[in-house]
């Protein structure tokens, strides 16, 4: 649905000031349920918010198929507030596995979302194209968990002092500093994607779906082959700077790149860096801080994303009609370099402990 609600907003006279409101409205939709839906599972278990997530997902397609005006696309937004199906593998994967194998494993998590982005966007951009727009928000929801984690039911579900208190942890702020701004001016770069791909590649909806898809494969090879072995070898430490570095190069490609085949050149270390620095984040923040509180850590982690979200649609639309394509790129190369400089010179402490 990511590649095509452009076309949808589009289809509705939605201009590009509101098509960045209505980013920006999913965006904190999710920033504010990510924490919440975190803590839920760690106090009502892993089964009770898979199911909270399935079905809010089910409203949120339900009520976008039915969006033929604009006041019904945005209130199409609002069960995004739970709608958190990755966090929530993610807890059962942190739940099922040891310290040393949990990179891998989340590794091999996303892998099957790559199936899911490779196949999805292929159909969403068929669909727009051949069927009438709404049909490409349906929505088929199985689930089949195996067991439900053990849950304590003390505390409040949310807690801005839970949240601070994780934070505190040795290593956690600096790393989820690094998460955040590591990505961000790429992020902002896929945020505005939607409108790129038109106006700056001139690519229609069944292109963009397939160029997806391409993307899609690119994160299966990675997340399913390359993480796993490179988790084996190097230390979550040297991973985390490689990634950092990967994505400084991925700036100065960005910065000067001109078609769309360009962009599926850069698209392979971006793929990388961004799969890479996710997982190796989300593996080293889970391990920092106790087992209780895995579900709260991961759903902060999820946070991200919709934090760029939230500001991208304003950030990127602006760097955007300013300064043109380059301009992400030249970001995304001085923040990283910067970044660089920092975990070389920092010693942030990690629990070094290597797959076996």
């Amino acid at each position: 649905q990511a590649q095509v609600v452009g076309y949808l907003a589009k289809s509705l006279s939605l201009d590009s000031v509101g098509f960045g409101y209505l980013q920006t409205t999913f965006g904190v939709l999710q920033l504010v349920g990510g924490p919440i839906f975190g803590r839920f599972a760690d106090q009502f278990g892993t089964r009770a918010a898979l199911i909270l997530s399935c079905a809010s997902g089910s409203a949120f397609f339900l009520l976008m198929s039915i969006s033929t005006s604009i006041p019904l696309l945005f209130l199409s937004r609002l069960p995004a507030v739970f709608m958190h199906g990755l966090p929530g593998a993610q807890k059962v994967i942190t739940d099922l596995t040891n310290p040393s194998q949990r990179a891998d494993a989340l590794g091999k998590l996303g892998l099957c979302f790559g199936i899911g982005i490779i196949i999805g966007s292929a159909l969403g951009g068929s669909l727009r194209v051949s069927c009438f727009l709404p049909l490409t928000y349906i929505n088929t929801v199985l689930i089949n968990v195996s067991s439900s984690v053990g849950s304590s039911q003390s505390g409040s579900v949310f807690s801005i002092r839970e949240i601070l208190r994780l934070m505190k942890f040795p290593g956690v702020m600096e790393v989820f500093i690094v998460k955040v701004f590591a990505g961000l001016p790429a992020g902002l770069f896929l945020i505005m994607f939607s409108i790129i791909s038109m106006d700056f590649f001139g690519l229609e909806a069944v292109e963009s779906g397939y160029l997806m898809s391409y993307f899609g494969v690119l994160q299966m090879v990675v997340q399913g082959l390359v993480i796993g072995k490179l988790t084996k070898s190097c230390t979550e430490r040297t991973l985390l700077r490689l990634s950092v570095f990967v994505f400084a190069g991925v700036g100065l490609g960005m910065a000067l790149m001109r078609t769309v085949w360009h962009y599926c050149i850069i698209a392979v270390p971006l793929v990388f860096a961004f799969s890479m620095l996710g997982t190796i984040t989300d593996s080293i923040l889970t391990k920092a801080v106790p087992s209780s509180d895995t579900g709260t850590m991961l759903g902060i982690c999820a946070s991200v994303q919709p934090l760029i979200r939230t500001v991208g649609p304003t950030i990127g639309g602006l760097l955007y009609k300013q300064f043109g394509v380059s301009s992400f790129g030249y970001l995304q190369l001085v923040v990283n370099i910067g970044l660089s400089v920092y975990l070389l010179k920092n010693k942030i402490p990690l629990r070094e402990v290597k797959s076996q």
